[in-house]
């Protein structure tokens, strides 16, 4: 039976309720991806789970033009910008300067599996492959959106699939490693804790409020007046402002002897740290305006837009550039790591969970470290020295990476993969 006949079976057969029967599929594939991970304690990703679950449809005969039929497709190109400007608004600035060992080790990480893969993969798999493996696998689905925007631009539709299916299995790669990394560096804080000494002190981190800006130029808004509307309006608002500022930015820098391409996505995110920190938008804006599923629902669409040319043979086609990217990119934050710890006075296992949860990131970051905590501990005591020790690195390593340090390599990743 023919797609449109299946409609037409279900009493489905205007173009409008076949849009609306096929948002429904979307929705049920996010749902089950929730579920599985609710379930699984982050083990299995929802966006693994959904991400199979698509690839499966796809060969079963799901229409590979759903997002176009359900006008998916090109809603999530308008929305990106405002929620970059929503991930600006989620920490402190000050926050990461407390930590910046940690921001170093990540972000530096981050360059390091660059370079590797350019230079190691690129020569095997082709240096526009490697760059846009570094998308996915720096951080997460902003950063795969960027590289994949560029790679298309360039005719290379492959990539796409590509850097999707590396965004998919990303988590069954570095959950393993930070899991083991984790509870060495536990075990190690419980040494210390029983000897007496070490760096670490087990106490709980100086809290610094999230809803008091750092430089007051803007008056609070009243509670009556945050409503869903209105600050739905300020992140549009500065979304705007970073979207028509891009063109810009190569002509300031061009007055200067050089020209610097800064990615609009790249200016939301910086636009919304900066106006969170002058109290013109508030901490976590998305969430207070209760639109945070609602934009993280067309933000994953691109992800699936690119598994739709993934059948099983060129998936099969792939499995050893994916297989080359991880294992180059793993090495890469190996060795960095390690120079790293031993330069800022890291234990290497601290660095290396911290370096690679780019390939998971929040929440992922708090419930492994919860975890691991409680599986090598005997004591509520210990448990806690231990998640306490632990916990702000892990977390501010996460932001650093996938919320960070990622779009800021993705931007730069996209000029030169354009330039190929």
């Amino acid at each position: 039976m023919e797609f449109k006949e299946v409609w037409s079976f279900f009493s489905v057969t205007k173009q409008v309720d076949i849009a609306t029967g096929l948002l429904v599929v979307v929705a049920l594939a996010y749902a089950i991806g929730d579920f599985v991970s609710n379930k699984t304690k982050a083990i299995f990703s929802m966006i693994f789970v959904t991400g199979a679950i698509f690839l499966v449809a796809f060969w079963c005969g799901l229409p590979k033009d759903i997002f176009k039929i359900t006008a998916l497709d090109p809603y999530y190109g308008f929305v990106m910008p405002f929620i970059l400007v929503h991930m600006g608004t989620l920490m402190k600035v000050r926050k990461l300067v407390s930590e910046w060992k940690t921001v170093l080790i990540a972000f530096l990480g981050l360059v390091g599996l660059s370079f590797g893969l350019y230079y190691v993969a690129g020569p095997i798999i082709g240096h526009v492959m490697a760059l846009t493996a570094a998308g996915p696998i720096s951080g997460g689905i902003v950063a795969t959106y960027i590289v994949r925007e560029a790679a298309e631009s360039k005719g290379l539709a492959e990539l796409a699939t590509f850097a999707a299916l590396l965004l998919v299995i990303q988590n069954f790669v570095g959950l393993p490693v930070a899991s083991y990394c984790l509870k060495v560096e536990g075990r190690r804080l419980l040494k210390v804790k029983n000897s007496g000494g070490g760096f670490f002190s087990g106490k709980t981190e100086v809290q610094i409020d999230p809803e008091v800006p750092t430089i007051r130029l803007f008056p609070a808004l009243p509670k009556n007046l945050q409503t869903t509307f209105v600050l739905m309006f300020k992140a549009f608002l500065v979304g705007y402002i970073a979207v028509w500022s891009e063109p810009f930015f190569p002509w300031l820098t061009g007055k200067m002897g050089y020209a610097i391409t800064i990615h609009k996505l790249v200016l939301a995110l910086i636009y919304g740290i900066i106006f969170y920190e002058v109290g013109f938008l508030e901490h976590d804006i998305f969430t207070k305006a209760n639109v945070g599923g609602y934009a993280m629902f067309f933000c994953l669409i691109p992800v699936w837009a690119g598994l739709t040319n993934a059948d099983p043979a060129s998936v099969a086609k792939l499995t050893w550039p994916i297989l080359l990217s991880f294992g180059v990119s793993l090495v890469c934050l190996a060795i960095t790591s390690l120079i790293l710890g031993l330069v800022l006075g890291y234990s290497w296992a601290i660095s290396m969970a911290i370096s690679v949860t780019c390939l998971f990131g929040f929440p992922a970051t708090y419930i492994l470290t919860d975890e691991v905590s409680t599986a090598i501990t005997s004591t509520e005591e210990d448990k806690k020295y231990v998640f306490n020790s632990m916990l702000p690195k892990m977390l501010i390593g996460g932001f650093t990476t996938v919320t960070i340090g990622s779009v800021v390599l993705a931007g730069q990743l996209a000029q030169v993969i354009m330039k190929q």
